[in-house]
């Protein structure tokens, strides 16, 4: 970080936007090594929240024989109440441009709130079935959306798109790419990829409205991640072929977007994307032809190819990063 910063301040010396003495004010503030306490604090806030949800989740499975269900509902629904009391208190009100509490604290509240909220609907789905499992995803997601968009909170807004994701069966952890369940149902690549699309279709359309324009990478990025992994998955079906072509569209597509809006993690999942949908077109191609004959020629190649391709992609974000600057 330091690096770039001074890069930055060059460049404005060398375009005559700072003088000498302005120059020299800076190394001198710089050389002091002084650093914002902000992103620490909000980082120790975060993971606050996190404790704090995750405590009262191991809390209430160790004693729920002695504690009751009902007494948990209550318990959760009074965290609830008080925490949207002091959320709305503070809050603005629904703005289409950012709008952030005086207090940053209170984003934090908002957010253990959303937290707190999809646990209370969890948990009344689990012990008294009242909407069933897919339909207590969605009042989470609309939980999460309706906070994101009146609290202006990206936290929640996460929440809200995970939720709809889960509602339509689509879940990406670990987990369930190791036990392959996107790759063995199909389904799920075409609810995937049709929910990143919508996904795509409201962030152009809040743009275009001026709505909530800052949220635009979050949709981004949850769009890229649906439509990487589930397109991926469908290159791997026998109709593979309308799935590159439509891979191949998206992508360039996030590629002119990571360039409009200069994110480097848009751009370089982007080229991941790529460059796994090619290996699997490579691969696929390969096992087409007979490969006995040159079987030494590919194990010799194999090794240069890999290393051109982590050079490649070096060379790519070195490129980007000098674009954006």
């Amino acid at each position: 970080m330091a690096a770039e910063y001074n890069e930055f301040t060059k460049k404005l010396y060398a375009k005559k936007l700072l003088n000498d003495s302005q120059l020299e004010s800076i190394k001198e503030y710089d050389a002091k090594g002084i650093f914002s306490l902000h992103n620490e604090l909000r980082f120790l806030l975060y993971l606050g929240v996190l404790l704090f949800t995750s405590g009262i989740g191991t809390l209430i499975y160790k004693n729920i024989d002695s504690i009751g269900h009902a007494a948990v509902l209550g318990l959760l629904f009074l965290l609830i109440s008080i925490g949207f009391y002091f959320c709305f208190k503070k809050a603005k009100g629904f703005h289409k441009d950012e709008v952030l509490f005086d207090n940053p604290v209170y984003d934090y509240i908002v957010l253990l709130c959303t937290i707190l909220s999809c646990i209370f609907i969890g948990y009344l789905q689990y012990q008294y079935a009242v909407f069933g499992y897919e339909l207590s995803s969605l009042v989470c997601s609309l939980v999460g959306f309706a906070c994101a968009y009146y609290f202006d909170n990206k936290s929640a807004l996460s929440i809200g798109i995970t939720g709809l994701a889960t509602f339509i069966g689509i879940t990406i952890t670990p987990k369930t790419l190791l036990n392959n369940e996107i790759y063995s149902n199909p389904s799920l690549t075409y609810y995937g990829i049709a929910l990143g699309g919508i996904l795509l279709v409201w962030e152009a359309y809040s743009n275009r409205i001026s709505l909530k324009k800052h949220f635009q990478l979050v949709f981004l990025t949850f769009a890229l991640q649906l439509i990487g992994v589930c397109g991926i998955a469908g290159l791997i079906e026998s109709y593979y072929f309308i799935f590159v072509f439509l891979l191949a569209v998206l992508l360039y597509y996030f590629y002119k977007k990571s360039y409009e809006i200069g994110s480097t993690f848009l751009f370089v999942f982007t080229i991941l994307y790529g460059y796994i949908g090619l290996n699997i077109l490579l691969f696929k191609l390969i096992d087409h032809i007979d490969v006995s004959s040159i079987g030494q020629l590919v194990i010799i190649l194999a090794p240069v190819y890999f290393m051109g391709s982590i050079f490649g992609f070096i060379k790519l974000i070195q490129h980007f990063n000098k674009q954006k600057a």
